[in-house]
């Protein structure tokens, strides 16, 4: 049986609580977006459905890789739409002049969180065992034994 680690259930949550957050955000705009810019609109409806997935795989899968690398070119794919918008502008004429406050910064953060997120779960070791016990050598309970009986006399 493949029972998962705390770091590993610590993980999964905060990349749903994440993906949720996202998804969120996104969809709160999309009325706006739809009429500013319709395209916009849609990629955040995409992109909101998307990372409602996401947080259903991280809480359902065996093995979330693909629910993980999902979440995070999508979250990376905003970040850089974020960046592009304020800087750049996007096609179409599309250009924000501003943070959108609170929901820039907000949604940010959980998409920055969730990319750690998912780094983290990439490099995090199997299992505790790893760290708590040092691996068994052979013959090693004959020498514990062999000292238990001299201490003894």
């Amino acid at each position: 049986m493949n029972s998962m680690t705390t770091t590993e259930a610590a993980l999964r949550g905060l990349g749903v609580c994440c993906a949720i957050g996202n998804a969120v955000l996104h969809a709160l705009l999309i009325p706006d977006h739809l009429e500013e810019k319709f395209y916009i609109g849609v990629l955040f409806a995409v992109g909101s459905a998307v990372m409602l997935a996401v947080a259903v795989g991280l809480g359902a899968m065996r093995r979330p890789t693909a629910a993980w690398v999902t979440g995070t070119v999508v979250s990376l794919g905003m970040i850089i739409g974020f960046a592009l918008s304020r800087t750049v502008g996007l096609p179409d004429g599309y250009y924000e002049p501003g943070w959108e406050p609170p929901y820039g910064l907000l949604t940010l953060i959980a998409e920055g969180l969730f990319v750690i997120a998912f780094l983290a779960w990439l490099t995090r070791r199997e299992g505790p065992q790893r760290i708590l016990r040092p691996p068994r050598m052979p013959g090693r309970e004959r020498i514990h034994a062999r000292r238990s009986a001299s201490e003894q006399d």
